[in-house]
């Protein structure tokens, strides 16, 4: 494919469904973002337990293994746009309730496990819009445009969510949180169009498992799915050592916090670049280079070196994320169209999951080594499954 031929980010941008998804999904990333932030605040304000606080962030993982494999059929037989209008609704709802009362803390606690329930069906269903919307190229730029909206507005609701609960207050933190994924419902509803199911019968539960057992059967698809799961699993748990890592070099919070915005800022330009500057066969092949890419540095972090050091490392490591363009359309393409729903729907809840488990997992080790030890593990586990997967991925 020519230059002059490659799809462009504004090629994807001028379609309609997929604007539409990516402004609505950008608005209630931020929104859930700032109702973490809100909640961790206030829980950790009335009981002083880290742990009750951390659990904020991680618990809305928990249920979704557990969904996306039970309920992976629902993004294929519900209506897109229905589908997307009743989770945020849904979200919304529980949001504002949280911030219109004072619930003990094991009512947040519970409210966040059932909204994380939403989490798979619904990134199943946009994984299955992108796919039926954008045709060859143009699926896998969007894909980058969608990763990079996402990791912008990730940053943009931790900075809203810092000022928000020191201006308002969590309760109208999270009100104003919840305001923002109902405003999205109502643009869904009102600007996507009504776009099919798939016709489907019989028990939602009893396909969800059969789909899965057939998914994972499949030695394709089952490369696929491994690769995209394990590489973000070991670095995630690297990053959530990160905070602890600088405090215990001495560093400030202020440094601590530009470390860990270090890895999605390097995620957001290695996106760009594979993207706008590599050929569809050039991304495929460069697969084990950027996962490899995204462990290599993080060995660097077993010594003492500086601050600016640490945060380069760690944006060379996000650029690998970028492997991801690369298996985009392969794993499109691998598996049955009849099925996209719950095969993206599977993809979403393993790789939670993953991200749920990584950090517990890496915690742990960090209880029992130096923790850049650990972060270095974490790098070197990468690189190893960057090699594993090469053939296969071949």
């Amino acid at each position: 494919m020519s230059t002059t031929d490659r799809v462009t980010f504004r090629h994807v941008l001028l379609r309609p469904v997929f604007r539409e998804l990516l402004a609505t999904r950008a608005i209630v990333i931020t929104a859930d973002v700032l109702r973490t932030v809100a909640l961790s605040t206030a829980v950790f304000s009335s009981t002083g337990s880290p742990l009750l606080a951390a659990l904020v962030f991680g618990l809305a993982f928990v249920p979704q293994a557990f969904t996306g494999v039970l309920f992976g059929p629902l993004a294929d037989r519900v209506r897109p746009r229905t589908l997307i209008v009743t989770s945020y609704l849904l979200t919304g709802a529980a949001t504002g309730l949280l911030g219109l009362v004072t619930p003990p803390t094991w009512v947040v606690l519970t409210v966040i496990t059932l909204v994380g329930c939403l989490g798979p069906a619904l990134n199943g269903t946009a994984g299955r819009l992108m796919a039926d919307v954008l045709d060859g190229d143009a699926y896998v730029i969007g894909r980058s445009v969608m990763s990079m909206a996402m990791s912008c507005a990730q940053l943009g609701g931790l900075a809203a969510g810092g000022i928000a609960v020191a201006a308002v207050g969590t309760s109208n933190a999270l009100l104003i949180s919840a305001g923002a994924v109902v405003v999205s419902a109502a643009a869904v509803r009102l600007l996507m169009p009504a776009l099919p199911a798939v016709p489907g019968s019989g028990n939602v539960v009893r396909e969800g498992l059969s789909g899965a057992r057939r998914l994972l059967a499949d030695r394709t698809t089952r490369v696929l799915l491994l690769a995209q799961w394990l590489p973000p699993a070991f670095v995630v748990g690297a990053e959530s050592l990160i905070i602890s890592y600088a405090l215990a070099r001495g560093f400030t919070t202020t440094a601590a916090g530009l470390m860990l915005a270090a890895l999605p800022v390097g995620m957001i330009v290695g996106e760009f670049l594979v993207a706008r500057f590599l050929a569809p066969d050039t991304r495929r092949r460069a697969v084990p280079a950027l996962i490899a890419l995204l462990g290599l540095p993080l060995p660097g972090l077993a010594f003492d070196v500086p601050v600016v050091a640490c945060c380069a490392l760690l944006a060379v490591s996000g650029a690998g994320f970028a492997f991801s363009l690369g298996i985009a359309a392969q794993f499109r393409d691998a598996v049955p169209e009849a099925r996209r729903g719950q095969s993206f729907t599977l993809l979403s809840a393993g790789l939670m999951t993953a991200q749920g488990i990584g950090p517990a997992v890496w915690g742990g080790l960090a209880e029992l080594v130096p923790i850049g030890h650990a972060i270095a593990f974490a790098g070197v586990c990468t690189v190893l499954t960057a090699a594993a997967l090469r053939p296969a991925l071949r």
